[in-house]
């Protein structure tokens, strides 16, 4: 095969040799790349994404040449029968988009003033309070921007002063970002600890809001939803369930902000953010806006509490996301709502935890079994494993968006278990990997 122009060439395997792959990850956004698009789009290309003499800063031996070729096929009956297992966007139910269809002329591209549109949300604020048998007083609440938004939203409309913190991973730690450059708020605690382990909340006087991850999507540690004993009274719990809502247990009396996106186990596209609020939360978001504190209408909590109570969005919501949602929740409510959910993800989670354990090569990342999650599995591989290598060549034979989060820097793949993902699918992933492996 003739190598591509600036690789080396002339290796004894007979294939081109060449440097080094680096991840589709995003340097901007994390995620993986298209798999529609690039150079691995599809099994007949035989080639990752080169990036040629330019050095990896994430790991040091990257720098010695690595002779890998993106010919290893893997054997139809030792792949999964569906080979999406990203963190978000996660896998969507090929059923879920096909009864799109059904709603093509009376819902999508309809006013989301009127009743088409407002059912569908008004299905989807229901279904979240089923799922979650939410204590009385406690509504749903939704509006555009995802997690990325509600993060403002929380800084603006839910914390009083001041705010502490859990960050042990990427995403704990962009909210403690938010509140820490908010001019109107007290300076936050920031309790932290190293990826793979977490931090526990500790009562503090004068902290208004404690605020974690359930799941740290980007380390796959998964941490406790329970109230701060000895915390100040009043004093909100706020949990971003991004990657844990839908997948993960939870009781909704403990917390009294659970705000996720449906781009995880709720199987849909992202842009929404959806926050489950107590009585507490609702109240404290009144209290703030009639003390005068400027919000920008975008991120108006109470704008937003009073369309979601009229099933509505203060803007323009992305239907088909929402129709996604809607059928996601209907699928799981089908199967025995989130004890079923959660029972699946515990299924896959198990396959993969159990055979790390066993492999000669690869090792849960995150070493206190209690705190490995159920929905984002991390791996990592010994220095003989080229885990880049192995993620490319996954991505060539179909098996997509395993590449670790970007900024962790470790030889390791990160596998999405929500609940959509067939637990014997991750028996496949796992009969792959071994058998890439064997011939990297």
């Amino acid at each position: 095969m003739r190598s591509r122009a600036g690789t080396p060439s002339g290796t004894s395997t007979g294939y081109a040799a060449t440097p080094r792959w680096r991840s589709w990850a995003s340097e901007d956004h994390g995620g993986p790349g298209p798999a529609g698009g690039g150079p691995l789009a599809g099994a007949g290309q035989p080639f990752a994404r080169l990036v040629v003499g330019q050095p990896d800063h994430r790991r040091s031996f990257v720098e010695r040449p690595i002779v890998t070729t993106a010919r290893i096929r893997i054997p139809d009956h030792l792949k999964p029968a569906d080979g999406r297992f990203g963190c978000g966007p996660s896998k969507i139910r090929p059923e879920a988009v096909a009864a799109l269809s059904g709603i093509a002329t009376s819902v999508l591209g309809t006013s989301h003033r009127q009743e088409p549109v407002r059912q569908l949300v008004h299905r989807v604020r229901s279904g979240l309070a089923d799922l979650f048998g939410l204590p009385d007083g406690y509504e749903v609440v939704l509006g555009n921007g995802g997690t990325t938004a509600f993060w403002d939203i929380a800084a603006f409309g839910l914390i009083r002063d001041r705010a502490q913190h859990l960050a042990f991973g990427e995403f704990g730690a962009k909210f403690a970002q938010v509140s820490t450059a908010a001019p109107f708020l007290g300076a936050p605690t920031v309790i932290r600890s190293e990826p793979g382990t977490r931090p526990d909340p500790r009562a503090e006087p004068g902290v208004d809001a404690y605020a974690w991850t359930h799941n740290e999507t980007s380390t796959g540690v998964m941490a406790p939803v329970r109230r701060v004993a000895g915390a100040d009274d009043g004093a909100l719990v706020l949990i971003d369930a991004t990657s844990a809502a839908g997948g993960l247990p939870v009781d909704m009396a403990e917390v009294d902000v659970y705000y996720f996106a449906p781009q995880k186990s709720f199987a849909a596209d992202g842009g929404l953010w959806l926050a489950v609020m107590s009585p507490a939360a609702l109240a404290r978001a009144a209290e703030i806006t009639a003390s005068g504190r400027w919000v920008p209408g975008f991120l108006d909590l109470p704008t937003a509490i009073d369309n979601s109570r009229k099933d509505q969005t203060y803007n323009t919501p992305a239907v088909v996301t929402l129709a996604l949602l809607a059928d996601q929740l209907d699928w799981i409510a089908a199967r025995g709502g989130l004890a079923w959910a959660v029972a699946r993800t515990t299924d896959s989670s198990t396959r993969l935890y159990t055979w790390a354990e066993k492999s000669a090569f690869a090792t849960p990342f995150v070493a206190a079994s209690m705190d490995r999650s159920a929905v984002v599995g991390t791996i990592d591989f010994a220095e003989s494993v080229d885990a880049v290598a192995l993620a490319g060549t996954l991505r060539a034979n179909g098996i997509v968006d395993t590449e670790p989060y970007r900024k962790l820097g470790r030889n390791q793949l990160r596998i999405g278990m929500f609940p959509a993902v067939d637990p014997a699918d991750i028996d496949a992933l796992t009969a792959s990997i071994d058998y890439v492996v064997e011939r990297l």
